[in-house]
């Protein structure tokens, strides 16, 4: 039976994806444990939580080589941001050379056929278990304004929905002369 490449390479990649989200997810309840702790910054309800990560393939300004990367919602007890996610970690620097964002420095980016301003940021050097470079826009920070975990996943989640929801397509106004004279927009171009 011929094996379909396609559908192997794309469970590849879903199997990466699956494992950089557990990573980031580790990552942020570390800092939550050891950077964070006791910091009055925290929402003591909320926990950290990766909503909704999705692969895009790269885009042709991103440059040659570019790897495909997610896009999703990381909640934590401080903020909530949506993430632009490599699917294999990156040190800042290959970052750099591959269109992604410094560290520190912000730049605008497409999604869901809406721009936002993303800051490129770094946990670790991307050695072996290491998060490595990323991108962030900040949704909310800090998290007390919500009541509970759910009401922060309920609108992270909401996010991630009118991103991902495509816009209708207009429908085509029939042309001035045409309408007046019943015929379509089309039809009264063909005839002139």
């Amino acid at each position: 039976m011929p094996t379909n490449s396609w559908s192997w390479e794309h469970d590849a990649m879903n199997t990466a994806l699956a494992r950089r989200v557990a990573r980031l997810e580790q990552h942020f309840r570390q800092i939550v444990e050891e950077r964070m702790r006791g910091v009055p910054l925290l929402h003591p309800g909320l926990t950290v939580q990766a909503l909704g990560f999705e692969l895009h393939a790269p885009t042709p300004d991103e440059g040659e080589g570019a790897p495909a990367w997610a896009s999703g919602v990381l909640i934590t007890p401080w903020f909530m941001n949506l993430l632009r996610l490599p699917l294999v970690a990156l040190t800042p620097m290959q970052a750099v050379e591959r269109g992604w964002l410094a560290s520190g420095h912000s730049g605008r980016r497409e999604l869901g056929g809406q721009h936002f301003e993303f800051l490129g940021a770094s946990e670790g050097d991307a050695q072996v278990g290491e998060l490595g470079a990323f991108e962030c826009c900040s949704l909310f920070s800090p998290m007390f304004e919500f009541a509970d975990h759910a009401a922060a996943v309920a609108t992270g989640a909401e996010v991630l929905r009118v991103l991902r929801t495509p816009a209708p397509t207009p429908e085509p106004v029939p042309a001035r002369r045409g309408f007046l004279f019943g015929r379509s927009a089309v039809s009264a171009e063909g005839r002139r």
